[in-house]
């Protein structure tokens, strides 16, 4: 398979991240960013200055705002937000080769993960994903990275990752499509609730106590859904979750520690220019486990605090006095 032309859609930090890491073996790279002041950014001085500031870019990726041009790229990286992926592909001229999804969230309105969007929209590329803990500064500066690439077709998978595989940033490989998404956006939703404990200095006990407690909420919507319980407790699940879920890098985490300190979410959402995945995925992962009949009351207090409803000592309240249960269940 022809994997020479790359291409990534979306200049935020992660996109100019991806593209960073892609070009560090001399590979030219061509990243399409909806923001003017971006592409001139990257084009004149290298610099992502809007959301990647400081990181020196390699002058081997250049920008471009026109998607049609991106249609010449063997494989397309595509790091959009989850509710813009199926808008954005629309977009794009009829493309055949591999799309590697790194948007973390499920479709609203519909319950789809992003690889079914993809799939409807593009039904002649093959479908990969590339998830894990990863935050875009460390992996843009180099740092060691391991990441989960999933890919239904094993050989595709392969050769994605040979062509991806970067000193310090390793690819391991999966077939668990399903499984590596499902981690990617419920973490995201269990980073708020963790931000939530450390702004209402509920101490590292109770984190601790969440983060056992969201993989388990994550493992149960997983498996009714089809995924691997290898796959959760791995880098694109379990990992990512303890990543998201310990630092303020995470925009999810960032916004839960807000919320924890009284402020308003409809206030904090409204004057975030990056994304905070976790805020639009809980309702829709809220109705998707209804659907499958998963409990997952972190979620659910995760929904109710963005609405509003209820303030942190009531969620609070309202988690420790459920009945008991089995740990295992």
């Amino acid at each position: 398979m022809k994997l020479e032309k790359l291409g990534v859609i979306g200049g935020g930090a992660w996109g100019t991240a991806i593209a960073q890491v892609l070009a560090t073996d001399g590979s030219d790279v061509l990243l399409w960013a909806r923001e003017t002041e971006v592409v001139e950014a990257i084009n004149a001085t290298h610099s992502n200055p809007l959301f990647l500031p400081v990181i020196p870019l390699s002058d081997k990726i250049a920008a471009t705002t026109d998607l049609v041009g991106l249609a010449a790229c063997d494989v397309l990286v595509v790091v959009v937000p989850a509710q813009f992926l199926g808008s954005i592909l629309r977009k794009l001229p009829a493309f055949a080769g591999p799309l590697v999804l790194c948007a973390k969230g499920i479709e609203a309105g519909t319950g789809r993960l992003m690889s079914e969007v993809a799939a409807e929209v593009a039904p002649g590329a093959p479908i990969a994903v590339l998830s894990g803990p990863t935050f875009a500064h460390e992996v843009a500066a180099g740092h060691p990275t391991a990441i989960t690439l999933a890919c239904a077709e094993k050989a595709i998978g392969l050769a994605l990752a040979e062509r991806f595989r970067r000193p310090g940033f390793r690819p391991y490989l999966s077939q668990d499509v399903v499984g590596a998404e499902i981690g990617g956006a419920v973490k995201n939703v269990l980073a708020i609730a963790c931000g939530v404990v450390e702004g209402a200095g509920l101490g590292q006990n109770a984190r601790a106590a969440l983060i056992s407690r969201g993989f388990a909420e994550m493992t149960r919507f997983g498996l009714a859904r089809g995924a691997r319980s290898e796959t959760l407790a791995g880098l694109s699940g379990l990992g990512d979750l303890v990543l998201t879920c310990s630092s303020t890098s995470s925009r999810n985490f960032s916004l839960g520690k807000d919320l924890g300190q009284g402020l308003s979410a409809a206030e904090l959402l409204a004057d975030r220019r990056t994304v905070a995945e976790g805020a639009f995925t809980a309702p829709v992962l809220a109705e998707a486990a209804r659907e499958v009949g998963v409990d997952m009351p972190i979620v659910d207090a995760v929904c109710a605090l963005l609405a509003g409803t209820v303030k942190v000592d009531e969620v609070v309240k309202a988690l420790l006095s459920r009945p008991l249960k089995q740990e295992d269940r």
